[in-house]
């Protein structure tokens, strides 16, 4: 059983490798992903941000959360679009023909998507602070944001994943991203949503994007987070585990 796990990990360590170098060959993806992001950030906090009433004296503060779930959606994509060259190009096939545990070869793409969009986490960061945004959460506030945007990215990556494998067309492998770049639009990301028309403010809290950005900020702010956390962790975990399961399905559809 020893021997399977090391043979699995180092499998898993080699496909990590093979992917980072990918990305580090092509660094425009993650500068793509950061910009937009920040961009939206600009836009948001010095042209609409006077108009904004969200009862907060630091819009940047308020803005943030929402800032990161949007990067991260965008940088998924990504994922899907190298798993789907992956494909095309026979590599799955290839490293089929090896002995090398079945799983390792998707494991790289979704641990490289960790790495990658926590690299673009880091600068939005930075050029948030730069903006004069403060936070007076304590170290375990600061690791319970980690491990939800990690949680994030991991449920999001898996649904990448499907993409890749069951796309057609290259823009079929990242068009699926679309909708949920827009969905922290209609949630309480940038504007409070009690601002919002009956319906569409029905939509809004009961979607993810409301409760684990409400999570996000409130740890950030040093504020209790209610009953949120436990919507965000619930829609994380959900959509982790129901994306695998289709995900492997595909996998092994397609191999």
């Amino acid at each position: 059983m020893e021997t399977i796990q090391n043979h699995f990990f180092s499998d898993m360590s080699v496909m990590l490798g093979r992917s980072m170098r990918h990305i580090f060959r092509s660094m425009d993806t993650i500068i793509t992903v950061t910009i937009m992001p920040i961009a939206f950030m600009l836009l948001f906090v010095y042209v609409f941000g006077g108009a904004i009433q969200t009862g907060t004296a630091n819009y940047v503060n308020y803005l943030l959360p929402g800032i990161l779930l949007i990067a991260i959606a965008s940088g998924i994509s990504y994922t899907a679009y190298r798993l789907f060259t992956d494909v095309q190009k026979g590599i799955i096939e290839r490293f089929r023909s090896m002995p090398i545990a079945p799983s390792t070869l998707l494991w790289g793409h979704v641990l490289t998507s960790l790495v990658s969009n926590a690299i673009s986490v880091v600068v939005i960061i930075l050029v948030a602070l730069i903006m004069g945004f403060r936070s007076s959460a304590s170290i375990l506030s600061w690791l319970a944001v980690v491990g939800i945007l990690a949680l994030f990215t991991l449920a999001l990556t898996w649904v990448a994943v499907i993409a890749g494998l069951t796309a057609k067309s290259t823009d079929g492998a990242t068009a699926f991203s679309y909708p949920i770049i827009f969905l922290p639009f209609i949630s309480s990301a940038f504007v409070p949503t009690r601002s919002m028309p009956l319906v569409v403010r029905v939509f809004a809290e009961n979607q993810p994007v409301t409760a684990i950005v409400e999570t996000i900020r409130a740890l950030l702010a040093g504020q209790p987070v209610s009953h949120n956390i436990w919507a965000a962790l619930a829609w994380c975990v959900g959509i982790l585990v129901v994306a695998y399961i289709f995900a492997m399905r595909a996998y092994k559809k397609r191999v």
